[in-house]
């Protein structure tokens, strides 16, 4: 099963750039949990812990399609570095604002400015990909590498933030999430070889056109799906606490994440029939029917059982996702379609988890698990109707 991901592997650079992606997107799985475990601890209010979280994930929805754009025209080595230097002093500010007590306002203020500079890198590591790659299976086994590596970003940085925010400090787990993301990006954008070129050093043209229906369908699919991931993760968090073991939400996290991490391993070592339209369509089903179960667990143990089965959704629907839109969108734009959808999931997440938190404090734990599975439903629905286009030759951006 694996010699699909050697042989993509083997290419030239490959290797390097992706593993040093995987270190630099692991603020993604840190920072939010991070923000709600620190504020949290300090005034005692999950309303206003998954409040700041919001502000942070919606400043990187709002700024997400300006960076794709940003990084298509200017190129990864140019953008990435100075986005993630911007991003680690909003986040280290934003860390003193909460502990000096200074006036909300600037935990707001900084939270949002680490949000709108983090960079892309997700986005950016598969379209190096699909610049690299020209066989559609290799890409599909690439887009599958990366999806079980952004599982390995979920599985290890829910675990270490709590981790080191309970059993040492609640600020040392965003210190981390800030440390990683300045190595890991500044590592990724230094590997110039493998680098996709930026637009501005193509010969001047037409602006290939974005294919809006996919992109955008997909974007709401993606919003909806945010909002599931965001409920469950503060609501996990809750329920850990309700049952006097907050130290374990992490691992719970973890469970869910690895569930996805071994779908998406067998999902990039298949030759499938299907086209991405049918996993995207299933895919997104069943991760609204895994959520129903969660409001009905009281244990610990099976909570970690009941997610971990969930979580073979997850990646198979971002996959297929993230096909549709390698196959619909010019190249010379396939960060800035990527960026939408990644705008349309963080996007997602903050209300999810704002709602879910302002459910925890009113009705506890299990009744905000409801939030989560209304936002599956919703995003199952519209992927029924996501359909890929077949590409012109103007919008292939050559």
């Amino acid at each position: 099963m694996l010699d699909s991901y050697r042989r993509v592997l083997a290419r030239p650079g490959a290797l390097a750039f992706s593993s040093a992606a995987l270190v630099a997107r692991l603020p993604i799985s840190m920072v939010g949990l991070g923000i709600v475990l620190l504020v949290e601890q300090s005034t005692g209010s999950y309303g206003l812990a998954g409040t700041v979280s919001a502000v942070f994930v919606l400043a990187e929805a709002a700024f997400a399609v300006l960076h794709g754009r940003l990084v298509d025209s200017y190129g990864q080595s140019t953008v990435l570095p100075a986005a993630i230097s911007l991003f680690g002093a909003g986040l280290a500010l934003m860390m003193v604002a909460v502990e000096s007590d200074w006036p909300r306002v600037l935990t707001y203020v900084f939270a949002a400015v680490a949000g709108a500079a983090l960079p892309q890198v997700g986005a950016s590591v598969r379209t190096r990909w699909s610049h690299l790659l020209d066989d559609p299976r290799e890409k599909q086994t690439a887009f599958a590498l990366e999806a079980v590596l952004d599982e390995v970003v979920f599985v290890v940085g829910p675990v270490l933030v709590t981790l080191l925010a309970t059993n040492w400090h609640p600020v040392a787990g965003l210190t981390a999430a800030l440390v990683s993301g300045l190595l890991g990006t500044f590592a990724f954008a230094a590997q110039r070889r493998t680098e996709p070129p930026a637009r501005r050093s193509q010969p001047a043209g037409i602006r290939p056109p974005m294919p809006w229906r996919l992109v955008l369908t997909l974007a709401v699919v993606c919003l909806t799906l945010g909002a599931l991931f965001g409920a469950a993760e503060v609501t996990t968090v809750a329920f850990a606490e309700e049952a006097g073991m907050r130290w374990v939400a992490g691992w719970l996290l973890a469970a869910w994440s690895f569930g996805s991490l071994v779908a998406g391993l067998v999902t990039g070592a298949i030759a499938w029939r299907s086209g991405p339209e049918v996993r995207l369509r299933w895919g997104s089903l069943a991760m609204a029917v895994a959520m129903a179960p969660l409001m009905f667990v009281e244990s610990v143990p099976l909570m970690a059982i009941v997610l971990l089965v969930g979580g073979l959704a997850i990646a198979p629907t971002m996959i297929g996702a993230m096909t549709m839109v390698e196959q619909g969108v010019p190249s010379s734009r396939l960060t800035e379609g990527m960026a939408i959808l990644h705008t349309g999931i963080v996007a997602g997440v903050a209300p999810g988890a704002s709602i879910a938190g302002f459910v925890v404090d009113h009705s506890g734990a299990s009744a905000a698990y409801s939030v989560a599975l209304v936002g599956g439903l919703l995003g199952a629905l519209v992927a029924q109707t996501a359909h890929t286009p077949r590409r012109s030759p103007l919008a292939s951006g050559a």
